[in-house]
């Protein structure tokens, strides 16, 4: 047991904490001049009479302290929750300063107080993009000594992942190493994460300040609920205006272009954002896992405090496809079956990932079965429905009222079976014209257009073309004279080259500057290699680090596995060559461009 755990004799729980939470603000010279302090006041115990000095309430101390709120994200949850822990701090008399880790001064770092952190992960156990340079300075040597500083995390992740809320146990770890306090132990929040996470603010704030006497309570100074606007819990029926094929006949694959009014939502945005949509389940799906277990369609669990046919709750509120960690542990206890016993050991890791590759929800009901079981209890191991994101391939400027997306289809085998994406499927078989679908706006504030004269270069494959779109349309309406350069990348030229006739109308009026293409499969039918965009970018060397030199911002936009990795290998093989640089010269120069936002990524 450390000092700062055991409680002296006769300290109430009030008292105990007032003197950790002063512990934590004191350095050593005044801990020891605090010991004289009460030393004196001991020795003199009895010549104090009424005047005896006072010890700051624990709710003055907290207040005294500067709290600062970071949050890392990628798709804009952490920034939203980050944005409701400031609000929820400020409403119990704290005066905390939020930043995005993208935008902190990081030599700020040695001089914070209470730092809450919120971070999500992103793909398997990286920090989101915007924060890769908070995280390269914190696990640094140059990272200085927190030994003054209290902290809490809040992770966010996908269960399906292995390295499932990396991203926030890198902090938490670190920043124990760095002699940082903790608050409260970390917590690790997945997809569902609202409840969890508004538990997680409501005990950090009460581990940091209790509310004054003066202060408003929480259930007066926040925000009404009524919906003032459209957002992802309150999304707008927006209605299909298109929904065509875009790719050629006789594709590998299906791309579809859908036009979307926001005609009397109020909705707005910017090139660069997304779009969430709100999908359902293919009702093939849900029906043959209604059969499996034996249920009466019209059967009623509750869900969120109200009854709903079980139909209903299978096609709109849950995930029925994609097995995950806590369906497997749900259902071993259900089927007690040995092999998905096994999966839950944490040893198990290859073993648990090779059976979620080869197995949906309905695979693992119809191998394990257990037919009578109360329908509450299937919906307890769901993971509520997720929306998908989809960049905006459109601006305003061009298409007043509406959203226009570029969608790639997903369409799978497994376990002898056709399988489809919940979204793409949805769009591709079920989305109409004149249908509605639920949809919202998602800012991506780290995917923007620079200022009208500065030069672009974007980079994007298959449906990461979509963005760029929006860019061009914008540009074109504002008359902006800055070079647009698109490097853009897909499988065949015949049937894959995505809006085509827009961009050869675009460089003939000039508004886009230049643009190189890369067609992967028409070279390896040709007898050479494949040809991706990076390939494109590394012929062009000379000029790509010219613009760059000029003062251009670079994009990249699709795969997040395979393309973005290789492209950013290519930037930095581009930098290094032309720039006649060394290994940390080059790092320093990528550092800059993102600093400078002029490297910005959006990646899936």
């Amino acid at each position: 047991m450390s000092v700062t755990e055991f409680r002296g004799p006769g300290l109430t729980e009030s008292q105990w904490q007032q003197i950790q939470v002063l512990a934590t603000t004191l350095d050593n010279r005044q801990l020891q001049w605090l010991s004289g302090f009460f030393a004196g006041i001991e020795f003199k115990a009895g010549d104090w009479g009424t005047h005896a000095p006072l010890l700051p309430t624990q709710q003055e101390i907290a207040s005294s302290r500067q709290l600062t709120i970071l949050y890392g994200s990628e798709t804009g949850n952490s920034a939203a929750l980050a944005a409701s822990l400031a609000e929820r701090a400020r409403s119990e008399g704290l005066s905390p300063q939020l930043f995005d880790m993208a935008d902190y001064k990081l030599r700020g770092l040695k001089d914070e107080q209470d730092l809450l952190l919120i971070a999500s992960t992103y793909g398997e156990g990286d920090p989101p993009q915007p924060a890769a340079n908070f995280f390269e300075f914190v696990e640094s040597r140059k990272a200085p000594r927190l030994a003054g500083l209290r902290f809490a995390v809040l992770a966010l992740g996908d269960s399906t992942y292995e390295r499932y809320c990396e991203a926030g146990k890198r902090l938490d770890r670190r920043f124990e190493e760095l002699g940082a306090i903790r608050l409260l132990p970390r917590v690790d929040c997945d997809v569902d994460y609202d409840e969890p996470a508004s538990a997680w603010m409501t005990s950090v704030l009460g581990h940091i300040a209790k509310p004054a006497s003066t202060a408003v309570p929480p259930s007066v100074a926040a925000k009404p609920h009524a919906i003032a606007g459209f957002d992802k819990r309150h999304p707008f029926a927006a209605r299909i205006l298109d929904n065509l094929v875009l790719s050629g006949r006789g594709s590998s694959k299906q791309t579809r272009h859908v036009e979307i009014s926001l005609e009397g939502s109020g909705l707005a945005y910017e090139p660069g954002d997304c779009l969430g949509l709100m999908p359902s389940n293919d009702p093939a799906l849900v029906e043959a896992v209604i059969g499996e277990l034996g249920y009466d369609a019209a059967a009623t669990v509750t869900v969120q405090d109200r009854p709903l046919r079980i139909q209903e709750a299978l096609a709109r509120h849950f995930e029925i496809t994609a097995l995950t960690p806590r369906f497997i542990e749900h259902w071993a206890e259900i089927t007690g079956a040995d092999v998905l016993r096994h999966l839950c050991d944490p040893a198990s890791v290859e073993d648990r990932a090779a059976f979620m590759r080869g197995h949906h929800i309905l695979d693992a009901i119809r191998r394990f079965p257990a037919r009578g079981l109360d329908p509450q209890a299937l919906i307890a191991g769901l993971r509520p429905l997720q929306p998908r994101l989809y960049s905006i391939a459109s601006s305003l400027a061009s298409a007043p009222d509406e959203a226009h997306l570029t969608v790639s289809t997903v369409r799978y085998e497994l376990a002898g079976e056709p399988r489809s994406g919940v979204a793409s499927g949805h769009l591709a078989d079920r989305a109409r014209p004149d249908e509605a679908l639920p949809v919202y706006i998602h800012a991506n504030p780290h995917f923007r257009l620079p200022g009208d004269d500065v030069p672009i270069i974007m980079v994007g494959a298959g449906t990461g073309v979509a963005p760029y779109r929006a860019f061009m349309q914008e540009r074109e309406a504002r008359g902006a004279g800055g070079r647009s350069w698109l490097v853009f990348g897909e499988r065949n030229f015949r049937t894959d080259f995505l809006y085509q006739s827009e961009w050869l109308a675009m460089l003939s009026a000039g508004v886009l500057t230049r643009m190189d293409v890369a067609f992967s499969r028409d070279g390896r039918r040709e007898g050479h290699d494949k040809v991706y965009v990076q390939h494109r970018l590394k012929e062009q060397a000379r000029e790509v680090f010219a613009w760059l030199e000029e003062g251009a911002c670079f994009y990249v936009c699709g795969d997040a596995s395979h393309m973005a990795p290789d492209v950013h290998q290519a930037l930095r093989s581009i930098i290094a060559t032309q720039g006649g640089l060394g290994a940390d010269a080059t790092d320093d120069y990528l550092q800059r461009l993102q600093r400078e936002h002029r490297y910005q990524r959006d990646v899936y």
